[in-house]
């Protein structure tokens, strides 16, 4: 409006005249703009990186949990005297009260992890490890999502942190470092045994048992968890099996083979998985 003002208002003078302000108009516009770019910018940087340092700089961290991001899912480590005491997947579970570092990977490309209700985004970018502290006031869900496309899956590239009460959260973490149940059931049982003799096992890990893949998730206690997919489905022994059917249908491009069941394996396998709480 103050621009179609001026042009309105400004008087009128010869071609030459014209012209020669118009440049000099220009010169002073564009000077005037770069200069006025640069010196937001430059405070906009410097406001975010000491504003960054003081929100990290409140209290030390009690906890370190390592996140890896993975196409297209959420690798979670838990640490006890720096080394893993066990790893889950997609979900984070934290004390109410206490502050945890995130110690931020990747396995493939550069993602963002980006819970909104407890801290701002930061990347995850292979070779480079980056740090993030959370702190969750109350217990509560709190869902995050990847927020840096990272190919086909991004969208369904959720992960959820739940913030438990002290004795909820000790609870938890017992149970996590328990190795799996031991089937108590023959429909279990022959689930177990179809698990380790299909290739299920090169993949995946299951403590207590003899499989001991890396490349997916751990599945030790996948009967906890709230989600499979990273958020694509609610756990359920239906949504298991459906995964493991057809993986490819649910979520084209994961990293996880189709694996030849028979209706039988299916069902035993997803009750097998289904039970292991």
């Amino acid at each position: 409006m103050a621009a179609l003002a001026y042009a309105v208002l400004h008087h009128r003078s010869s071609p030459i005249d014209r012209a020669a302000r118009s440049d000099r108009r220009a010169r002073f516009i564009v000077t005037s703009l770069v200069v006025a770019t640069a010196v937001i910018i430059a405070g906009l940087t410097v406001a975010s990186f000491y504003t960054t340092r003081l929100i990290d700089g409140i209290g030390e961290p009690e906890m370190t949990v390592v996140v890896r991001g993975e196409q297209w899912w959420w690798r979670v480590t838990y640490l006890q005297d720096g080394q893993s005491a066990f790893q889950t997947a997609n979900e984070i579970h934290i004390p109410v009260g206490t502050r945890v570092r995130l110690q931020l990977e990747s396995a493939d490309v550069v993602h963002s992890f980006w819970v909104p209700s407890l801290a701002g985004k930061q990347d995850l970018v292979p070779g480079r490890t980056n740090t993030l502290t959370i702190h969750a006031d109350r217990p509560g869900v709190y869902r995050g999502q990847c927020a840096e496309f990272c190919g086909l899956q991004h969208s369904h590239m959720a992960l959820l942190v739940m913030a438990d009460d002290e004795a909820s959260y000790r609870r938890w973490y017992a149970s996590q470092l328990a190795e799996s149940l031991v089937p108590d059931q023959p429909e279990l049982a022959r689930g177990k045994a179809a698990f380790l003799r299909k290739p299920c096992a090169a993949c995946h890990r299951v403590r207590g048992t003899t499989a001991d893949g890396t490349t997916g998730p751990d599945l030790t206690h996948v009967g906890s968890r709230g989600t499979i997919g990273a958020g694509l489905f609610d756990r359920t022994r239906g949504t298991l099996a459906a995964w493991i059917a057809d993986p490819q249908t649910l979520k084209p491009g994961n990293n996880m083979p189709a694996v030849p069941l028979t209706s039988d394996e299916l069902r035993s396998v997803s009750a097998y998985l289904e039970s292991l709480k």
